[in-house]
């Protein structure tokens, strides 16, 4: 029984749900971390830990989206990522796990280390590849690329593939991230962790801040969510988180009535600029210093398209002093488990061509 079911029951009967997981993930007090950024509390939650074969925050939505994949007798499921895209991954990992066949629909980014891995380990999954460069990044099934592979499939399979959206971040993936703050909920109650005043996470599609900021404020908990845009504005923006929470909350309280229903507005939300630097998944000098603060301190591995430039928000405003006293809590949303060997034999050249310049061009500093 997952802590939001086991404190509103009738969901538990009424959402479709599948366990992928291995939760709670840990808190831990990063001490030597925290001392040079001079923070007596200083915490991470270990959502990289959250799988045995791949971990990262999106385990939690798809424990929601595949269980209601399932419940409408899906067969195949397509989603969408740039070229490296985790979620995409942990789409195909998961969906392979449930008998699932996972389609992903994916756009050209800057090349790094990540991108040929994930690239092999979506192969290595059967996962069905695709790469385009649409005129307007994914508006689901209006754009002709999408709809040709969702058409194809339909016609060949007789139903078409359960649409998930990018990042997972729909309702339905947001509640994965109600659930995490209910999770917290039962560590701070066990004295794991006091209660933060603030949480520091990656916004990229902003299902997982949307669900982080709903479930505390059911739990009637004083905490601020400090979201850091690491995507466009297009896709990460105050209005779109609202409607985002508003929408979850809904979907909820129409399941369970005792679910609570409330208002926010702008000044309830915090989404922080200014780390995003020029483009996605292109990694900043302030993001790689925060990278590397993070290894030698803190023994955890960050990422140079979100966690790096969240931890980045987080040195600045240490520095500002404006975390003195405060309890802080760094919750990381990329995968730490190695996967090399699943895929140390696979030659790239058995993906589709397209994907071949990932493999064949130079890639950003660090190894992230």
């Amino acid at each position: 029984m997952i802590p939001l079911f086991e404190n509103y029951q009738l969901l538990g009967k009424k959402l479709p749900y599948v366990s992928l997981g291995d939760f709670p993930t840990p808190v831990q007090r990063l001490g030597p971390l925290g001392k040079q950024l001079n923070l007596d509390n200083l915490f991470i939650k270990r959502d990289d830990l959250s799988g045995k074969v791949y971990g990262g925050n999106k385990i939690r939505k798809l424990e929601f989206i595949l269980g209601n994949a399932l419940h409408n007798g899906a067969k195949e499921v397509m989603t969408f990522g740039a070229a490296g895209s985790n979620h995409a991954l942990a789409t195909a990992i998961y969906a392979r796990q449930m008998g699932l066949k996972s389609i992903s629909i994916l756009v050209p980014q800057p090349n790094a280390y990540y991108v040929r891995r994930n690239l092999l380990m979506s192969y290595h999954n059967e996962a069905e590849l695709h790469l385009y460069t649409p005129k307007r990044f994914f508006r689901a099934t209006a754009d002709p690329s999408v709809f040709y592979q969702l058409l194809r499939h339909g016609l060949k399979d007789g139903q078409f593939p359960f649409v998930i959206p990018m990042g997972g971040s729909s309702p339905l993936g947001a509640i994965g991230s109600v659930n995490a703050a209910f999770e917290l909920n039962d560590q701070i109650l066990k004295g794991e962790i006091p209660e933060p005043n603030y949480i520091y996470i990656a916004a990229g599609s902003m299902g997982t801040a949307a669900g982080l900021i709903l479930g505390l404020r059911a739990l009637n908990m004083k905490t601020k969510v400090i979201a850091v845009r690491v995507n466009s504005d297009r896709f990460v923006n105050v209005q779109g988180l609202i409607k985002l929470i508003h929408k979850t909350n809904a979907l909820l309280s129409s399941m369970d009535p005792s679910f609570p229903r409330f208002d926010f507005r702008e000044t309830d939300v915090e989404i922080r600029q200014g780390y995003f630097g020029t483009q996605y998944a292109l990694s900043t000098a302030t993001g790689r210093e925060a990278i590397s603060l993070m290894n030698r301190y803190g023994a955890v591995k960050l990422d140079g398209t979100y966690t790096g430039k969240t931890f980045a928000a987080l040195i600045d405003d240490a520095k500002k002093s404006k975390l003195r006293n405060k309890v802080i809590l760094f919750w990381n949303t990329y995968n730490s488990q190695d996967f090399s060997e699943a895929i140390a034999a696979i030659d790239y050249h058995k993906l589709p061509r397209s994907f071949y310049r990932y493999f064949e061009e130079e890639v950003q500093p660090l190894d992230y």
